[in-house]
């Protein structure tokens, strides 16, 4: 495979410890991670190239909307993302404004590390609580 052929995932969290999280979560072989804490660096990197799969706070660094900025760059820079938004906050405000920019899931922080694998590995993304095979061989030691 690839390293364009990768799977692509961008995490946008202006909280470092729970970005850090994130990243270790999707940062296994076979993928390609990038984050931002901040809407600019968010923008930079969406403009460097498509994700396959972006997972965003809603509110960054204090602003209420960072997190619907991101989804409306996105909808346009990597428009067959899968878009995870995260809020502290829900509403049903933030809740249509996350669907209409075209996030495939609306959930409430916390959410579980189990419940992202998941939704990640519906779309074809490995991690590290349930990376996907590349080969049908078995694991070693089994």
């Amino acid at each position: 495979m690839t390293e364009a052929s990768l799977p692509r995932v961008l995490i946008v969290e202006d909280e470092q410890s729970i970005r850090d999280v994130l990243v270790e979560l999707f940062d296994v072989d076979g993928t390609r991670v990038e984050s931002a804490a901040t809407l600019p660096e968010a923008k930079e990197l969406l403009a460097r190239g498509s994700f396959d799969l972006i997972v965003t706070d809603i509110r960054l660094g204090g602003n209420r909307d960072g997190g619907l900025q991101v989804m409306a760059a996105a909808g346009v820079l990597s428009p067959d993302a899968t878009v995870i938004a995260l809020t502290a906050y829900p509403d049903d405000g933030n809740r249509h404004a996350s669907i209409r920019l075209g996030a495939t899931h609306f959930l409430e922080k916390p959410v579980s590390l189990e419940t992202l694998a998941e939704l990640a590995s519906r779309v074809g993304v490995p991690t590290a609580i349930s990376p996907m095979r590349a080969s049908t061989s078995p694991a070693p030691g089994r």
